[in-house]
């Protein structure tokens, strides 16, 4: 059974989103444009295209495809119904359905652990941190120097060890963390 607390972290965590209400919904959005919602009684609104929201009815039989002018869009769920790692694929699904292209194309080289030419996150950070700091648009020492260990540590997939390793990389550049 998953929580808001969780859906909000897997929307929070991917870049550039915002997080807003209308008409008593949590509404998360990237760059304007809304990717999910979850509204007070617990059912969460997801914008797929019309692939993956038919998959991911067939995979939750207690979802639905709502249709708005005789069109469906997207799937709703209740989300007590969804285990967290389903949520945290059908949510990075919305948004990259939603974000600008360029920014979803970065989001699936991080995904695949490449980052850009200037990335130079240290390689003893581990493939699941590299990937989450890629994730949330931190490909560079210099960005994640910007952030607190607490946001750091907030990323599902970096740890303890990883904020320690990024830590001691940036002392020894002469980048006291934040």
């Amino acid at each position: 059974m998953t929580t808001v607390s969780q859906l909000r972290k897997a929307a929070l965590a991917l870049p550039e989103v915002e997080e807003g209400t209308r008409s008593g919904t949590v509404a998360f959005s990237v760059r304007g444009k809304r990717f999910a919602s979850v509204t007070g009684d617990g059912l969460v609104q997801l914008y797929l295209p019309d692939a993956e929201a038919e998959a991911a009815r067939a995979a939750h039989p207690t979802g639905e495809r709502p249709v708005r002018a005789g069109v469906p869009v997207g799937f709703r769920v209740p989300l007590a119904d969804v285990d967290g790692k389903d949520l945290n694929a059908l949510v990075r699904a919305a948004w990259s359905c939603r974000a600008p292209e360029r920014l979803a194309a970065a989001i699936a080289a991080a995904d695949e652990g490449t980052g850009p030419a200037d990335c130079d996150l240290p390689a003893a950070i581990g493939g699941p941190a590299t990937r989450a700091l890629l994730g949330a648009g931190l490909a560079t020492l210099a960005q994640v120097a910007a952030r607190t260990e607490e946001e750091l540590l907030a990323l599902h997939g970096v740890g303890p060890k990883a904020v320690r390793v990024l830590a001691e990389e940036l002392s020894r550049r002469g980048t006291p963390p934040r």
